[in-house]
């Protein structure tokens, strides 16, 4: 990593006064620093922005394809390095970090397909004799204007998720990344800052939070896109007139019915990767585990032992699993949970101390469903396992909660299967694996508490355009 970093204003690399310290997450040295913007950058960025709008609208989407494949090139001759600053910034063990490397890779280059697959069509106008002798076509256009704000946990996929489409949608915007994490969206800004984008195409603004208000309620931002936690709903009432997109987390479910339709061993391997990987920081890690009654003891005493084995240690490691928790805070929330939970009847399976913002895997079993680790968003390395006896109440089990983005059901039949997709009112239905797993072209998005409208690719460059009509009289 370098020792500092500008942030970027209008396209351009800005040093400031004000810094942030970013300290490595494992051994809390500060690592390097960072250029941050106050309100009057803020403003600056959004004017340049909106300067931009007629060139980026008018940027042919060959073109956008063709910046986004050089976005491509640029961050596979720079892997190592993105992964290795991933590491250090978001304490991310390093084995995940190169996943996420390359989804990053893998979502600008769909992004780069997408861009010029931006249809409209014709409409077919006889469905009344009024409308006789009409011609009518729809094209999609940019909004304009976007901002974007964007959580720690993936420092580089989430900005990704936001960016990429958004050029392929003909669309500046200004990002804030997370100053937990502020490092990898600077990387992703130095390299757009080598493409063609046209002048003022973008900004990436690291900041406090009460210098960066302009992102939500400035009227000349068409759109907001938020990934990130509960605030995201005092966000969109002070939003206005713009289109809000939220991704705002979730407390996954997974359910493994009596015939898991897949060996017991690779079905532990699994549900320790969802419910463990990047010490359970993401919005779809495996919070909440029903198993069947007939396969209960058995998945109960191998989980466990598995749980046990799993590594927590420098994250630099590849045989590391858990790594350090973003801050000692969460790690100390975290904790909280554990320990309410247990005095509330709940049975410890495995865990261990806390030290500083190491937080040993967890598995507690039998958790009263109105504490905190089960209800709420964990964002930590907990599984909540229980035993259910009825598939139909499993479901409604599931159900029972304020969020619903992502759910796993292990089944070997069909007709669970159909019911689970049916019946669980959630954003997605995964089908014989966890549902800790995204493809970053499918439509991700939750619905209750977990937030509203979708990513994706194609389902934000939607998100991001909006139909414009010709209609012609013959």
């Amino acid at each position: 990593m370098k020792r500092t970093y500008p942030l970027y204003l209008a396209g351009r690399p800005v040093q400031t006064k004000a810094r942030l310290a970013v300290t490595d997450k494992y051994s809390g040295d500060t690592v390097c620093q960072v250029s941050m913007a106050d309100a009057k950058l803020v403003d600056r960025a959004i004017a340049a922005a909106v300067a931009a709008k007629p060139a980026m609208a008018a940027l042919p989407s060959y073109q956008r394809a063709e910046i986004l494949l050089q976005c491509v090139s640029a961050f596979e001759r720079r892997h190592e390095e993105l992964a290795q600053a991933l590491c250090i910034e978001a304490g991310k063990p390093i084995k995940d970090a190169r996943v996420e490397v390359d989804r990053l890779i893998d979502t600008f280059r769909i992004a780069a397909g997408e861009a010029t697959r931006i249809n409209g069509g014709q409409m077919d106008m006889q469905v009344s004799p009024r409308a006789m002798g009409l011609t009518a076509f729809a094209r999609r256009v940019p909004l304009g204007v976007l901002s974007f704000i964007t959580p720690f946990n993936f420092p580089l996929n989430l900005v990704a998720h936001k960016v990429a489409p958004a050029i392929a949608a003909g669309c500046p915007f200004v990002l804030k990344p997370s100053d937990k994490t502020p490092v990898g969206a600077l990387i992703i800004a130095e390299v757009l800052a080598a493409t063609d984008l046209p002048k003022g195409a973008f900004s990436v603004l690291p900041c406090p939070v009460d210098e960066a208000q302009a992102l939500v309620e400035d009227e000349r931002i068409e759109m907001l896109s938020f990934t990130g936690g509960q605030i995201g709903w005092s966000l969109k009432a002070k939003a206005g007139r713009k289109a809000v997109t939220l991704e705002l987390g979730g407390n996954a479910a997974c359910i493994v019915d009596a015939d898991p339709g897949i060996d017991t061993d690779s079905l532990v391997e699994r549900l320790a990767f969802g419910g463990y990987y990047q010490s359970g920081q993401s919005c779809i890690s495996v919070q909440r585990l029903l198993v069947h009654e007939s396969i209960y003891p058995e998945v109960r005493r191998r989980l466990r032992a598995k749980v046990k084995s799993l590594k927590m240690g420098n994250p630099k490691f590849t045989t590391v699993t858990i790594g350090p928790m973003i801050d000692e805070q969460a790690a100390e929330r975290v904790e909280s949970w554990i320990r309410a939970a247990r005095k509330a009847g709940a049975g410890l399976l495995a865990g261990g101390d806390r030290n500083g913002r190491m937080l040993p895997a967890h598995l507690l079993e039998n958790v009263p469903h109105d504490q905190l680790a089960w209800r709420e968003e964990v964002f930590g390395p907990l599984v909540c396992i229980e035993s259910f006896s009825d598939f139909t109440q499993a479901l409604q089990t599931v159900n029972a909660s304020d969020y619903g983005l992502q759910a796993g059901v292990f089944t070997a039949r069909r007709d669970h299967a159909m019911q689970a997709w049916n019946a669980l009112d959630v954003g997605g239905v995964v089908i014989g694996d966890v549902p800790s797993i995204r493809v970053d072209h499918m439509p991700y998005g939750g619905v209750k508490g977990s937030g509203c409208g979708l990513e994706g690719v194609p389902y934000a460059i939607r998100e991001m355009t909006r139909p414009r009509l010709l209609l012609m009289r013959d």
